[in-house]
């Protein structure tokens, strides 16, 4: 089955990781086919940026995200340039602290950036609680082969921290989906 998925926000939220961990995850640990591009302003850190995967059961023929069926939303500016046209059975997850708008597809509010603030102590963390919740909501990978791959990609010494964002990011996933 194939998945599109686009990840948006602004530098430094750490859009681009969220996408490359996502890759890894399905091909490294799921066994499926993955793609991964992206793009980001000339602001950079501050700036609009977009991440994006494709992951197929399938072998990839066509590498480039024509029509994503999953969104994830960290910033309005990222909603405005990516993901305001979102097709009508597309499922969208959205940092409902930095997103004022709604979409017309499937939503999930997801407090990430406030959860990672307040209840982890690290808003840099905000992506990975939006990990958890993707997985959650959509299935697109197994929760085991997400753990895995946020392990391999983190920095050393915020293994467990990133582990505590993640299992968090289940929990409001389950919640926010109606799971």
């Amino acid at each position: 089955m194939r998945h599109e998925v686009r990840f948006s926000g602004y530098g430094g939220q750490g859009i681009i990781l969220s996408a490359v961990i996502l890759g890894r995850a399905a091909a490294l640990y799921d066994g499926k086919y993955a793609v991964q591009t992206q793009v980001y302003g000339p602001e950079a850190r501050g700036g609009a940026s977009m991440g994006q995967v494709v992951i197929d059961d399938e072998p990839i023929l066509y590498p480039e995200v024509a029509e994503p069926d999953i969104f994830v939303i960290m910033s309005q500016q990222g909603f405005e340039k990516y993901g305001v046209l979102a097709r009508e059975d597309a499922v969208m997850l959205l940092d409902s602290d930095l997103v004022r708008s709604r979409p017309a597809c499937r939503c999930c509010e997801i407090p990430a950036t406030a959860e990672a603030k307040g209840t982890l102590g690290r808003e840099i963390v905000a992506n990975i609680v939006m990990m958890g919740a993707l997985v959650t909501a959509t299935g697109v990978v197994s929760r085991e082969a997400i753990e895995r791959a946020v392990l391999d990609s983190v920095p050393r010494g915020t293994e467990e921290l990133n582990l505590k964002a993640l299992k968090r990011g289940f929990e409001l996933g389950e919640r926010a989906c109606n799971l």
